[in-house]
């Protein structure tokens, strides 16, 4: 079972820039406490980019996720995401999600400036860094961790403002079941009198 250990958090959201804020998560169990605004949000959100590369729905450009330049009277700041997790094969393994918001002269630009996995190397105990493309390392992880991505997404890290997907529309509803289980298409095949629809997943 996979199994997420520590994750460092710095210039995304109300998160300073320049310091470096580490959550331990605890075995069996980790409770988030604090008052509104304290970053409990922001901490599930982080878990969920780290882990899957989606940023929050409320902050679909980036330009909200990342820490604000103005006020950190700034005209560039950076962020970063650290994720230290045990792989369904409990190998320990760190996420590195990088990510920089500049202010040009009518807009903000957002950009993820580095994807990076770190692994241990048994023979020498030394750290090995693999550079990947976002897309790669957004397929990378749930792989390792031993979960699909839409889980992760829907189940695991779901976001408070789409929480409530279980009670949207059927054709929604639908959708989204069929990525948790990835159900992609159905194949319906007549048999006899019998109508039976097929999984791919199922075999007859």
């Amino acid at each position: 079972m996979s199994t997420v250990d520590k994750m460092l958090i710095k210039g995304i959201r109300s998160f300073d820039p320049e310091n470096k804020n580490v959550i331990t998560f605890f075995r069996p169990l980790t409770l988030i406490v604090g008052p509104n605004g304290a970053g409990k949000t922001t901490i599930i959100e982080c878990l969920k980019v780290a882990c899957t590369g989606e940023l929050p729905p409320n902050a679909r450009s980036g330009h909200s996720f990342i820490h604000d330049p103005k006020v950190a009277g700034e005209t560039e700041t950076k962020g970063q995401i650290k994720l230290r997790f045990k792989t369904a094969a409990m190998k320990d393994v760190v996420c590195i999600r990088s990510f920089q918001l500049t202010q040009k002269a009518t807009k903000m630009e957002y950009k993820a400036i580095e994807s990076v996995l770190q692994t241990i190397n048994p023979q020498t105990g030394e750290k090995v860094c693999l550079s990947y493309r976002c897309a790669d390392m957004d397929r990378e992880i749930p792989a390792l961790m031993g979960v699909s991505k839409a889980i992760l997404e829907n189940v695991i890290f779901v976001h408070q403002d789409e929480a409530n997907w279980p009670l949207q529309d059927p054709s929604t509803l639908k959708k989204k079941f069929d990525d948790i289980f990835s159900a992609t298409r159905r194949i319906n095949c007549d048999i006899g009198n019998m109508d039976i629809g097929v999984s791919p997943l199922c075999t007859l």
